[in-house]
C-alpha cells in the first residue's frame, strides 16, 4: 500500500518569474506555500519569507506576487491563514519581513492585484469593501507613490486594456458570465463613458443582455482601434474589432495556423510586443499555447509556432505562464494527471529549459492512472464532457471497482488533469487503493464553450443535477469495469453544495458523501458571503427576496431528512466564501435527525487545504472514510 505522502512527495512549484539570473517561484517545501528563488544555472533555493508567513492559493485570488526591479523590491498579496482578507505588502529582492505598500489603514477593504506592468512601475489594484457592495479599482505608482481612483461601483470595474503609454485604458464592468459593460477611461478625465453595453442602473425588468464576453483588449492603429477576445462570434471564443469612434459595431476576426484537434476553447491571447502575440487554448482539458501576429489591416491573427501542447509539454495544464517583456523570456509551471508541476523557461528562439526534477517518491511508474476520455449524452441530448480514472492493471484489484463520483467546483469551473492543487493527488491516491474515479464536467462548467457555460446561471440544482443523477443511472452502470451500487459522492464548494443535494434528493444512489465547505441553505450562503460578492450571485444564483421560492427548492437544506448514507463534513475555519457556520449547520442538523456523520475542521485553512500535514489528515479522511463504507 502506498501512503498519501509518497503523492505529496514532490514538492509544488509554481507562478514562476525570472528576473536577471534568478527565478522566483512559490513553493510548499516547508509545508506551506511560500516564496523562493534560485538561480537559473541551478542552486540551493533560498526562501524570501518568514517562516510563520503563508501564502494561498494564486488560483483562489489571481496575481500572488510580482517582482518589481524598478523598485527593488518584490510586491506580495499576504492573507492570514486562508482568510482572504489580502493586503499589499512589499519585500526587499533578497527577501526580509512584508511591510505595507499602502499608508493609511486599509482594514475595510481586501486589495487584489488587476493589472501589473513592470515596464512603467505601475499598479492596477481593485479594493473590496468589506461592508458594503464597493469596489474601487486605483492605480499607483510604485516609484513615487501616487495613487489616482479609476473607477468606483457596486459591480466592479477591472482594467480591460490599456494604450502603449497609459494615458487610455478601456475598463470593464461585469455582471455575470459573458454580461459586460465596456467603459472608456482617459487620465485627466472625471466621467468613465459607457463605450458599449448597459450598466446596470439603467435596466429595467424586461432587459436581456446580449452576452458577448469581451475581455484582452489591445489598442491599435495608433488608438484609434481596439482588437480583443470575444465570444460574439463563436461560442468557443474567437477575436473581434471595434473602431472606437464607432462603438455600437463589433467586427470579427479572424484566427489562422491552428494545429490542435479536439473540442475545447479559445480562452485569450495577450501583445508581447508589437505586433507579437501569445494565443492560448484549452482543448479536451489540456492546454495549449502559440506564438502569434497580428495583422492590424485585416484583424486576423495567424497562429505560428507552438510552445505548449506538443512534446515534453502536452497532455497537461498550465499552472502559470509569465512573459517578460524585457527579455523576451517566458517562465512556466506545468503538470499532467501523473507528473508533478515542474518549472521551464522558453526562449525568444523557444529553446526550452526545465529548471526542476520533482518525482513522486516510492510509487513505481506506471500506477497512477492517465484517465480516459469519457463523454456522455445526457437527458436531454445534450454532451457532457467527463474523465475516468481507474486503477492500474498491475495494482492487482480483480472485479468491478468501487465509484467515487468527483464534482468539481465553480460551477463555473472544470476539472482537468493537473497535478498541481487539492483534487489529482486525491484521485490517484483513490485509485492506488482500488476505486475508479469519474470526474464529470455538466454542464455549467467551462472549456465548452460559454453557451454551455451559461447554462447553470439561476439552475443551481436544476439540469446540472440531472446530468449527474443520468450519468449514475444510465451511463456509468453500463460499464462493467465498476460497480455502480458501491458509489460515494465528493465535492468541494460548489461540488460540495451539489454533494449535498445529490446525497439529499437521489439518497438511493449512494454509499456515502463527503461534502468540502458546500452551501447548504442558499438564504444563509447568500446573506454569509462578502458583501462584494452578493450583487452577482443575486443576478447568477438567486435574490433571497425575490426568488425566495425558488432558492428554497434548490437548497439541500430542503432535503436533509433524505439522506441515507454516511457524510464526512470537511470545512476550513477561516473560509470567507462558505464560512465555517454553514458546514457546521449541516453537521448539526445531521447529528440533531441521528444521522451518520463526521466533522473535520482545520483551524488554519481557508476555502482549501494547502497545508502539508493537513493535507495529508484530509486525505486519508477522505479515502478511509470511502474504504469503510464501499469496501474495495
Amino acid at each position: 500500500m502506498y501512503p498519501i505522502e509518497s503523492l505529496l512527495s514532490a514538492r509544488q512549484f509554481l507562478v514562476p518569474q525570472t528576473v536577471g539570473d534568478h527565478i522566483y517561484f512559490v513553493s510548499n517545501m516547508s509545508g506551506r506555500l511560500s516564496l523562493y528563488r534560485m538561480k537559473t544555472s541551478g542552486s540551493i533555493p533560498e526562501p524570501l519569507l518568514p517562516p510563520e508567513l503563508a501564502l494561498q492559493n494564486p488560483h483562489l485570488m489571481g496575481t500572488l506576487y510580482r517582482v518589481v526591479p524598478g523598485i527593488g523590491k518584490i510586491l506580495v498579496m499576504l492573507d492570514h491563514n486562508g482568510d482572504e482578507n489580502y493586503k499589499p505588502m512589499t519585500i526587499p529582492l533578497e527577501g526580509g519581513y512584508p511591510e505595507p505598500l499602502l499608508d493609511g489603514d486599509t482594514g475595510d477593504f481586501r486589495y487584489f492585484v488587476d493589472e501589473i506592468h513592470l515596464d512603467k512601475n505601475l499598479l492596477y489594484l481593485s479594493a473590496s469593501s468589506h461592508k458594503e457592495a464597493l469596489n474601487e479599482l486605483f492605480r499607483i505608482d510604485l516609484k513615487t507613490g501616487e495613487k489616482t481612483l479609476m473607477y468606483r461601483s457596486e459591480y466592479g470595474g477591472g482594467i480591460g486594456g490599456l494604450n502603449s503609454d497609459h494615458s487610455k485604458a478601456v475598463l470593464l464592468e461585469g455582471y455575470s458570465n459573458g454580461d459586460i459593460v465596456l467603459l472608456s477611461w482617459e487620465a485627466g478625465r472625471e466621467d468613465t463613458p459607457v463605450l458599449r453595453g448597459t450598466l446596470m442602473g439603467d435596466r429595467d425588468d424586461d432587459f436581456e443582455p446580449e452576452l458577448e464576453n469581451i475581455f484582452a483588449i489591445n489598442f491599435v492603429r495608433d488608438d484609434s482601434h481596439i482588437v480583443f477576445f470575444t465570444s460574439r462570434f463563436e461560442d468557443t471564443g474567437g477575436i473581434g474589432w471595434m473602431d472606437l469612434a464607432n462603438p455600437e459595431e463589433i467586427h470579427p476576426g479572424q484566427i489562422t495556423g491552428i494545429r490542435h484537434t479536439g473540442l475545447g476553447e479559445f480562452e485569450n491571447f495577450s501583445n508581447t510586443q508589437g505586433n507579437a502575440y501569445l494565443a492560448f487554448f484549452n482543448i479536451d482539458g489540456s492546454d495549449w499555447v502559440y506564438r502569434a501576429e497580428l495583422d492590424e489591416e485585416t484583424f486576423t491573427l495567424k497562429l505560428t509556432d507552438v510552445l505548449v501542447g506538443q512534446g515534453e509539454l502536452s497532455d497537461g495544464v498550465l499552472e502559470s505562464f509569465y512573459h517578460d517583456k524585457a527579455t523576451g523570456l517566458i517562465s512556466l509551471s506545468f503538470s499532467t494527471a501523473v507528473s508533478p508541476t515542474q518549472l521551464y523557461t522558453i526562449s525568444p528562439d523557444n529553446t526550452l529549459t526545465r529548471h526542476t526534477d520533482e518525482r513522486l517518491l516510492g510509487i513505481p511508474d506506471g500506477l497512477l492512472s492517465q484517465g480516459e476520455d469519457y463523454p456522455f449524452t445526457s437527458h436531454d441530448g445534450l454532451r457532457c464532457s467527463a474523465r475516468m480514472y481507474l486503477p492500474a492493471e498491475s495494482l492487482g484489484f480483480e472485479g468491478p471497482r468501487p465509484l467515487v463520483y468527483y464534482i468539481h467546483g465553480g460551477p463555473q469551473g472544470q476539472e482537468r488533469p493537473d497535478f498541481a492543487w487539492f483534487s489529482m493527488p486525491l484521485i490517484q491516491y483513490l485509485t492506488l487503493r482500488g476505486f475508479a474515479v469519474f470526474v464529470p464536467n455538466v454542464r455549467g462548467s467551462t472549456g465548452y464553450g460559454l453557451s454551455y457555460t451559461k447554462r447553470v446561471d439561476r439552475d443551481w440544482g436544476g439540469q446540472d443535477r440531472l446530468d449527474h443523477v443520468h450519468a449514475m443511472t444510465e451511463v456509468l452502470p453500463q460499464d462493467v469495469r465498476i460497480d455502480v451500487t458501491r458509489t460515494a459522492v465528493v465535492g468541494r464548494s460548489y461540488g460540495g453544495y451539489m454533494t449535498l443535494t445529490l446525497a439529499a434528493r437521489h439518497p438511493e444512489l449512494w454509499k456515502a458523501s463527503c461534502d468540502m465547505f458546500g452551501p447548504y441553505d442558499l438564504f444563509t450562503f447568500l446573506d454569509r458571503i462578502p458583501a462584494t460578492w452578493k450583487p452577482y450571485f443575486h443576478i447568477a444564483l438567486g435574490h433571497p427576496e425575490k426568488d425566495a421560492e425558488f432558492l428554497k427548492e434548490r437548497s439541500p437544506k430542503t432535503y436533509i431528512d433524505r439522506i441515507a448514507a454516511p457524510m464526512l463534513v470537511i470545512q476550513g475555519k477561516n473560509d470567507p466564501r462558505v464560512i465555517e457556520q454553514e458546514s457546521h449547520d449541516v453537521v448539526d442538523q445531521l447529528n440533531a435527525q441521528g444521522k451518520q456523520v463526521e466533522y473535520l475542521m482545520f483551524e488554519n485553512e481557508g476555502h482549501d487545504v494547502i497545508k502539508f500535514e493537513n493535507k495529508v489528515r484530509c486525505y486519508n479522511a477522505i479515502t478511509e472514510f470511502f474504504m469503510e463504507h464501499l469496501n474495495p
